[in-house]
């Protein structure tokens, strides 16, 4: 036996860093600081039924809106370059990816983001900043899913690679990053205080 086309996904803790509480707590505030400044933001997920609050649709600078989100890019830099190598991307006379996009996300309870994909990007992911109790998970879905017509369903036991769904729970200070053509979604959640997150875009160019 062997694998084929294997689907890798990159996990890493932030906690492990120099001073994370401070780091994470002043990512925390800029988090909510944006979110009450951006009226453009509100005023988009008002009209688009999303339930909480991105900046996705509305904001592109957030590296030089706080210092803390240009930190935080520095290490993803570093995160997405070790996947990139890992991934065996051969980037040419280009040399590495960059970040394209990063925005925040600040989901009350059984707010959910149903299953999407990334196009444009080579990398997609995401940190999670504060994850209160009960806070919706991310799920993965298997990209040959379509193909599956006849397929039968996997044994409940059956290793988490073979499974058509992998679901992830997040943790504060947590990294997740996978293929931007990886279909995924945010499950709803039964959290009290908001799940908030930072996700992001790394592309080729």
């Amino acid at each position: 036996m062997r694998d084929l086309f294997v689907t890798r996904l990159h996990e890493a803790s932030l906690a492990g860093g120099p001073d994370f509480p401070t780091f994470n707590a002043e990512l925390e505030a800029a988090c909510h600081m944006v979110a009450d400044e951006d009226a453009a933001g509100r005023a988009w997920c008002r009209a688009h039924g999303f339930v909480g609050y991105t900046s996705y649709a509305s904001l592109d600078d957030l590296t030089r809106r706080a210092s803390v989100f240009e930190t935080l890019r520095k290490q993803l830099d570093r995160h997405a370059s070790a996947f990139s190598r890992e991934l065996a991307h051969d980037l040419g006379s280009r040399g590495r990816l960059r970040l394209d996009s990063l925005w925040i996300n600040l989901l009350p309870a059984k707010a959910a983001h149903s299953g999407h994909i990334h196009p444009l990007s080579v990398l997609s992911g995401v940190v999670y900043v504060a994850a209160p109790p009960g806070s919706g998970a991310l799920r993965l879905e298997d990209p040959r899913l379509g193909l599956m017509m006849a397929a039968p369903p996997r044994r409940a036991e059956a290793p988490a690679e073979l499974n058509t769904f992998v679901t992830l729970a997040p943790t504060a200070g947590n990294l997740v990053m996978w293929e931007s053509w990886i279909r995924h979604e945010v499950l709803s959640g039964s959290n009290r205080s908001p799940r908030i997150s930072v996700s992001f875009n790394y592309a080729w160019r």
